[in-house]
């Protein structure tokens, strides 16, 4: 779907790199963050002050007028939909998964999001698939299995 493997390497910089494993690194410190943090507190208080400090920071960088045009759109209704589903749901099943696995567990089966993102984008978008996104599929799922039947 974002046809990655078609690299112009002339198109490839440091910042895209460092902003690349920053983000890398930013979802690390989440998982550990979160499962250390679950110690202390109710871990639907601890997604909601997570949320409400992300959300603040963001305002720095969004353009406002391009935010609130989002009420006024004729497609509301779905926005709202795949919020509770991709984030609402998704996190219930993360806390939820959080107190039965460790941090590296959960770090490993999240690498089948991507998966899971582009057969949302075949099922509601009616997105077609190469050959080699198949192949990619199938070595992320291969790989978190292997890993996953390793760690246990």
């Amino acid at each position: 779907m974002t046809e990655i493997y078609n690299i112009d390497f002339d198109t490839i910089t440091i910042l895209g790199l460092v902003t690349g494993l920053g983000a890398g690194l930013s979802y690390a410190l989440f998982l550990f963050g979160f499962k250390y943090a679950s110690r202390y507190g109710e871990p639907q208080g601890i997604l909601t002050i997570a949320f409400l400090t992300f959300t603040l920071l963001l305002l720095f960088f969004i353009d406002r007028n391009e935010a609130v045009s989002i009420f006024y759109s004729t497609d509301l209704l779905w926005m709202i939909l795949l919020g509770f589903i991709g984030a609402g749901l998704s996190f219930f099943l993360y806390v939820a998964g959080l107190k039965r696995i460790s941090p590296t567990s959960a770090s490993v089966i999240a690498m089948v999001e991507p998966v899971t993102a582009s057969l949302f984008g075949v099922i509601v978008l009616s997105e077609l698939l190469t050959l080699i996104q198949l192949l990619g599929m199938g070595i992320i799922l291969a790989t978190v299995t292997l890993l996953s039947l390793k760690q246990s």
